[in-house]
């Protein structure tokens, strides 16, 4: 599961700027594999790490996606969900419509936003508030908030 994104360096000593995506970052210290050991996570969006020696090391990083493995994540409890679990479930209506392939889950500050793109490629965004419910399957989309 994909947790952070490497946005460049920061200083000189081999830091690098983080775009994140979890909650707690520093709750991990081997991303990729065991390819990157966290040292150290200032702020929650600066890190330090081991095997990233200078700015040279740490500009090359720049759009490195920092993941774990499943299992490293905590459990869920009731309603809750991972973003990754929603990407390319089939969408539905309340209606029993097919709509489409969820292709984003996007929060722009007010709560997470499904997009779904349609089979003529046309895409569409609903609050998630609009999803009475969802399972490794599909996810219902409230008929009222279906674009046409």
């Amino acid at each position: 599961m994909v947790l952070a994104a490497v946005a460049g360096a920061h200083g000189v000593a081999g830091e690098v700027r983080l775009k994140v995506f979890a909650d707690d970052l520093a709750a991990h210290r081997s991303f990729n594999d065991g390819a990157l050991t966290l040292v150290k996570l200032r702020d929650g969006t600066i890190a330090r790490f081991a095997e990233v020696a200078d700015r040279n090391a740490a500009e090359a990083l720049r759009g490195t996606v920092l993941t774990v493995p499943r299992e490293a994540l905590p459990p869920l409890g009731e309603g809750e969900y991972y973003h990754a679990d929603l990407l390319g479930l089939a969408a539905l209506s309340t209606a029993g419509e097919p709509l489409g392939t969820v292709v984003a889950v996007e929060n722009f500050g007010a709560g997470d936003v499904v997009e779904v793109r349609r089979a003529s490629g046309k895409t569409f965004m609903v609050p998630m508030r609009a999803v009475p419910e969802w399972n490794a399957e599909r996810l219902v989309i409230d008929a009222d908030f279906v674009e046409p």
